[in-house]
């Protein structure tokens, strides 16, 4: 908190909603401990709007007896609908002609902010790790679940974080409704939803506790997937008194109480009681101008666009760049290559195959990295293939990516993703308790399926993953180079590796490899595709 905030004359009175349900009530409550020890020496009380106690006015009036001389208001609410509008700054208004003395400040709604695209990124990671099985998630549809409210513009602003996580997840399609005041309610919603044709719809209340709206959203899609057997349907948490909410109060608090905020907001410190009414409106207006110029503010999401049917959303396939010329090599690394290839009797390699051993020794300066090489049958120019093909190579580390020849890349028009160092990476390791390079593979299958190259040259807890998938999900990636070295797991995931059958890979055996070698690997490969293209072009050329 800033020193504004922690002056002893100051006091922070955190706004709950108020149920009839004890566990609302309790998590609340929770939530306003959670402030109390992240916000230092900040005196924290809290009030409710309606149906608990005690009341906004009697935690303000205990305040103000205490010795506050400011108050500042903050609404533990995620939308800006009437309790924003109306409800608070009228209750104030009446506060302020009570007590002239004092200063009563009112902070924004929750609202949007990246803090909280991540916790609800982790609440739908928590349950698709719960389910246990993987599934692509252009498969799955997400239904977000809103309390709703009588103000278009608060409704619309859940449309927009549905179809953000839609994008950034990489959902086949988003929808969304509602458990309150605005259609469509939660069984109708779940009923579109499942007429969409997707394999698993996952449901995440938009809600900050448990309650009266997240018991009836529970028990809507328990009843939907007792009639819709043929359809995984997977409740994900609600946000919960999580320590991301508890930030977002106190920043709200502090931008209250800020200068510039202040200025921006048109002076909604409010110390008199006609300007808490009479000039709201310039100071929302105020508040979004403040908060887009702020590198913290919530983030402006993307409006919702249609729904798409449910098929996956893959990059297009990029096209080839430039005329499909042969790769031509620097005289040194022709020569290398030329003593390579006098090294040793190769008759018992495809021409493919050889390209790869020959490529992978002038990458390792060691004449036996081709000895314990393992291909599966017809690997090397199924690779090839592959590349042409999918034109998208995961690897598992930024050194596997770096490796790679920019201009081959270029060439080929292939794309490169490494995600390993994603914040959606490392809530998936957290919560499946995966290493970065596992639960990167695992992200891999959900936003591409089979469509792809997977390049490993780090982790043997990343060909262990790529293994379970593939046995377990039915995982079909088009070529698995697992090359990782080093001594705990390395053996034994190469060794699941060579096992498998169905799939096309190549790995090697003890502990040698590493990320030169698995980029190596498919150089080698990409050279073989640049040739075969440059051939077909001189075949039609001549013809």
């Amino acid at each position: 908190m800033s020193s504004s905030l922690t002056e002893a004359q100051d006091s922070i009175i955190i706004v709950g909603h108020g149920s009839p349900d004890p566990d609302n009530v309790r998590e609340f409550e929770s939530l306003v401990a959670l402030v109390r020890a992240r916000s230092g020496d900040a005196t924290i009380n809290f009030g409710y709007l309606e149906c608990s106690t005690p009341t906004i006015k009697e935690a303000v009036h205990d305040s103000v007896a205490a010795g506050a001389r400011r108050v500042i208001v903050v609404p533990a609410l995620l939308a800006t609908a009437t309790h924003i509008k109306t409800d608070l700054p009228g209750l104030l208004a009446d506060l302020a002609r009570e007590l002239p003395q004092t200063e009563l400040c009112l902070a924004a709604a929750i609202g949007e902010h990246p803090d909280l695209l991540e916790l609800c990124k982790q609440r739908i990671i928590d349950a698709e790790v719960k389910a246990g099985k993987s599934l692509e998630r252009c498969h799955e549809c997400l239904l977000v679940v809103s309390r709703g409210t009588t103000h278009a513009q608060a409704n619309a602003e859940i449309s927009k974080l549905a179809r953000r996580l839609e994008e950034e997840m990489g959902f086949g399609s988003s929808f969304v409704c509602f458990s309150g005041a605005a259609r469509p309610l939660v069984a109708d919603g779940l009923e579109m939803a499942g007429r969409l044709g997707f394999k698993r719809i996952v449901v995440l209340p938009y809600l900050l506790f448990d309650g009266v709206l997240v018991k009836r959203i529970y028990q809507a899609v328990n009843e939907f997937a007792r009639r819709r057997v043929d359809l995984e349907v997977l409740p994900a948490g609600y946000l919960g008194a999580a320590p991301a909410v508890a930030d977002v109060l106190i920043l709200r608090a502090r931008q209250a109480t800020e200068d510039g905020f202040r200025s921006s907001l048109g002076g909604c410190n409010c110390a008199g009681p006609d300007r808490m009414s009479d000039r709201w409106e310039d100071c929302r207006g105020g508040l979004r101008a403040a908060q887009q110029a702020r590198s913290d503010a919530p983030l402006h999401l993307q409006s919702t666009g249609r729904v798409l049917p449910a098929v996956c959303r893959k990059a297009p396939v990029p096209a080839v760049v430039g005329l499909p010329d042969r790769y031509v090599m620097h005289p040194i690394e022709s020569e290398s290559m030329r003593l390579i290839g006098a090294s040793r009797d190769w008759s018992s390699f495809s021409a493919a195959g050889r390209a790869v051993a020959q490529r992978l020794i002038h990458a390792s300066g060691d004449l036996t990295a081709a000895d314990n090489l393992f291909f599966s049958p017809g690997a090397p120019d199924a690779g090839v293939e592959a590349i042409l093909s999918a034109r998208r190579i995961v690897c598992d580390v930024t050194m596997v990516l770096s490796g790679l020849q920019r201009a081959l890349l270029q060439k080929l028009g292939v794309e490169t993703w490494c995600g390993v160092h994603e914040e959606e990476t490392a809530l998936l390791a957290q919560a499946a308790g995966l290493t970065r390079s596992a639960a990167w593979i695992r992200r891999a299958r959900q936003l591409w399926g089979d469509s792809l190259v997977l390049s490993i040259g780090d982790a043997p807890s990343a060909v262990a993953e790529a293994t379970r998938l593939v046995l377990n999900d039915s995982w079909r990636p088009l070529l698995i180079v697992g090359l990782p070295v080093g001594f705990v797991g390395t053996r034994e995931s190469k060794e699941g590796l060579r096992k498998l059958d169905g799939i096309t890979r190549i790995t090697n055996s003890g502990t040698r490899g590493g990320s030169p070698w698995a980029a190596a690997v498919i150089n080698a490969l990409m050279i073989e595709a640049v040739n075969r293209l440059a051939e077909q072009h001189e075949h039609k050329s001549h013809s």
